[in-house]
């Protein structure tokens, strides 16, 4: 079996190493395909990719964002049956490909997700709580808990090159291809949850979800609204009032941690 995974990449350099060996390190039992998809980086990323081209493949060039380098890799160059993206700056946790290749040749599936780590800069892990309380959702998962929260962490999701096929290319959103794509996947299937930790997924002042959080969520209401179908509305309402809740425990996680800051200097 081939398991294919892309990276998009842009101007990553500080963390991309530390994800190519999340990827390399995987090969147990299973055929790897990893593809590197730059945007163009002008930072160390180019020097990176290029000792380890042996290992993985790997092209460099301007394009619109991370919808269109990962629908290039995903539609043109990934031949694997399994499929998964991990982004430039998160981290696959040890054997989590192999975890996932088991549960396919076990009892097939279209598509899967696992558990996920937050960490920070320093691969420290950081936000428990919240991870524990994705890791309840999960285990209790249906598409209309889907529409009010996006609990389903991106880095620990795969699925086959034939439900890729069906569902089609990721949409060019800002923040919220991901859980746009897994609606449209969970509309037509259920996905196997994995209670295994997959991956790391990486909180940092520089990624989109760290410095536009509350246009991320935002976006994420909205794509819930175009998804919900009659007489799914109800969940749209709570996604709303989930949103809102959201957007109060972030400000006020800044404003403890910007009090922090001052005490400590």
């Amino acid at each position: 079996m081939k398991v294919s995974i892309i990276t998009p990449s842009f101007n990553q350099g500080r963390y991309i190493e530390r994800t190519i060996l999340s990827v390399l390190n995987q090969k147990r039992g299973f055929d790897l395909e990893y593809i590197v998809i730059d945007g163009g980086s002008t930072d160390e990323t180019l020097s990176i990719l290029k000792k380890y081209e042996h290992d993985l493949k790997w092209i460099s060039e301007p394009d619109q964002g991370q919808s269109e380098a990962l629908n290039k890799g995903l539609m043109h160059m990934a031949t694997g049956e399994i499929l998964g993206w991990l982004n430039s700056d998160d981290t696959y946790a040890e054997d989590a490909l192999f975890h996932v290749v088991r549960a396919y040749e076990n009892s097939p599936f279209q598509w899967c997700f696992g558990k996920c780590r937050i960490i920070d800069e320093n691969d420290r892990e950081i936000r428990k709580l919240i991870t524990s309380y994705k890791i309840w959702r999960s285990r209790h998962y249906s598409y209309n808990s889907l529409i009010v929260q996006d609990f389903i962490p991106q880095p620990a999701v795969f699925f086959t090159k034939s439900a890729f096929k069906t569902i089609g290319e990721l949409n060019n959103s800002n923040y919220t291809m991901d859980y746009d794509y897994w609606l449209r996947l969970g509309r037509l299937y259920t996905p196997r949850f994995i209670d295994q930790w997959l991956a790391n997924f990486r909180w940092h002042s520089a990624s989109k979800n760290g410095r536009f959080f509350g246009k991320s969520a935002y976006e994420a209401l909205y794509t819930a609204s175009r998804h919900a179908m009659h007489g799914k509305m109800r969940y749209v309402i709570l996604h709303y009032v989930h949103y809102i809740t959201l957007i109060l425990l972030y400000t006020l996680e800044e404003a403890l941690s910007e009090r922090r800051k001052k005490k400590q200097s």
